[in-house]
C-alpha cells in the first residue's frame, strides 16, 4: 500500500482562515485548475518517520521550510487509488509567489519515447476555506473538515 504524508499550512487572513494549497505540475494538470489543487505531501516508506516525511516533501516540493510550530495530526484518509494520506495541521505564514519544486521525469508527449522533466509543483496559493474547497482534490477534502473542527475551532 502507498502512503503519503504532508503539511496543510494555514493562517488566519483577512476573510479568516486560509490554506496553502499546491498544483501539480506537469502536462497533465496544465489546463486543469478547480478540483485539481493539492495538500503538499509525497510518498513515503511504511518503515519511515511520516511527520518526518511531511516536512521533507514540503520542502521539496515548496522550496522552503515548513513553518516551526507544533504540527497537529489530522489523521489519515484513504484515496480511490488505495493510497492513505496522513496530514498534519501547522500554522504559519510563508510567501509562496514563487515557489521551486524539485523535478519529476516523465514520457511526454506519450508514446513518444522522450523523457521529459516537469515540476511537481507548478504554483502555490493561499484560499479561504471556502474557496479551498472548490479548488482541492475532493479526496483531500476531509482535510479541510478536521482542520475546521480540531484547530481553527479551538482558536480563541
Amino acid at each position: 500500500m502507498k502512503r503519503s504524508a504532508g503539511l496543510l499550512v494555514w493562517r488566519r487572513g483577512a476573510e479568516g482562515v486560509e490554506v496553502l494549497l499546491a498544483h501539480p505540475g506537469g502536462p497533465l494538470f496544465a489546463g486543469k485548475d478547480d478540483g485539481h489543487w493539492s495538500i503538499p505531501k509525497g510518498e513515503y516508506d511504511a518503515d519511515k518517520p511520516a511527520l518526518a516525511a511531511a516536512n521533507r516533501e514540503f520542502a521539496e516540493e515548496i522550496g522552503v521550510a515548513p513553518p516551526p510550530g507544533d504540527p497537529v495530526p489530522l489523521g489519515d484518509s484513504r484515496q480511490s487509488s488505495g493510497k492513505v494520506n496522513t496530514i498534519w495541521a501547522v500554522e504559519g505564514d510563508l510567501d509562496v509567489t514563487e515557489v521551486s519544486s524539485n523535478l519529476f521525469p516523465m514520457e511526454w508527449p506519450p508514446r513518444s519515447g522522450r523523457i521529459q522533466e516537469f515540476p511537481e509543483i507548478d504554483r502555490a496559493d493561499w484560499f479561504s476555506l471556502p474557496a479551498a474547497r472548490v479548488k482541492l482534490f475532493a479526496s483531500q477534502q476531509v482535510f479541510l473538515d478536521r482542520l475546521e473542527q480540531t484547530v481553527v475551532g479551538s482558536q480563541p
